[in-house]
């Protein structure tokens, strides 16, 4: 194989990491793809110049704006993460009040875990999650009328975001394509952000699902900050300056195994 087609073909992988992944290091890269730091410090480099990535210290990350893997890909990313996490986040939700989710892959592991529940008054802005609820007993599912995106079931636009203001929901649960180390929650798509917006909006308590993939990873467009969040459920790998910004903010942090 001539060297531009192998250097073509690795940087094709190395893109296709970070969609899945978000970010890289160097080092981790270089094992995977069986060459040396300096090969890959030279792809990542010809990956920035041509905007597709943004490099940073010993690695880099997908570019802001890129959605980096389909709604597939994603639920096997940290899988087990995001099990614990819906599972710890369902435990905080009580029976018998108002709930708003949002979709996402770990708001749809939140939803699995919430089978056992009774007296919910559940709304999602999602088909995927209306799907996961309809059969459990003990919940009333409720689904705004908007547009329908194919790839994930999600459900955006003036009538959905309408339809989520008119409520005043005991708790609802968000998540986030990115989280900034400063605090912003950040999404690859305006008219989502929208409907995030009015959720947390439409909401006494705030709690924010993510997996440790998620912090310093980049998107476009934020719809709110950490300091909105009442309670932020994570994994073990937090990083600590998001841990500070809990404190900072009184953002209750809870951490799963």
């Amino acid at each position: 194989m001539k060297s531009s087609t192998k250097t073509k073909v690795r940087q094709a992988e190395i893109l296709r990491l970070l969609k899945m992944n978000g970010r890289a290091l160097v080092d981790n890269l270089a094992e995977r793809l069986e060459t040396t730091p300096q090969t890959i410090r030279k792809d990542l480099n010809a990956l920035a110049e041509n905007n597709q990535i943004i490099r940073f210290h010993g690695g880099a990350t997908l570019a802001a704006g890129t959605e980096y893997a389909s709604f597939e890909v994603r639920q096997e990313i940290l899988r087990d993460e995001k099990d614990a996490i819906g599972r710890a986040v369902a435990a905080e939700i009580p029976n018998n009040c108002s709930v708003i989710l949002n979709g996402g892959t770990t708001i749809s592991a939140v939803a699995r875990h919430l089978v056992h529940h009774i007296g919910l008054k559940v709304v999602v802005d999602s088909v995927y999650l209306a799907n996961i609820l309809r059969d459990f007993v003990g919940i009333e599912v409720m689904v705004p009328a908007g547009v329908v995106r194919p790839s994930d079931g999600a459900i955006f636009g003036e009538p959905a975001v309408e339809f989520i203001r008119q409520f005043r929901a005991d708790i609802c649960v968000v998540g986030a394509a990115a989280v900034e180390l400063e605090g912003a929650l950040l999404d690859y798509d305006l008219h989502e952000s929208a409907v995030s917006q009015a959720i947390i909006s439409s909401s006494r308590n705030v709690i924010l699902a993510v997996d440790n993939s998620k912090f310093a990873r980049l998107a476009p467009v934020c719809f709110a900050n950490l300091s909105q969040v009442s309670t932020l459920v994570t994994d073990q790998a937090c990083p600590p300056e998001v841990r500070t910004l809990c404190s900072a903010h009184d953002v209750r942090l809870l951490t799963v195994d």
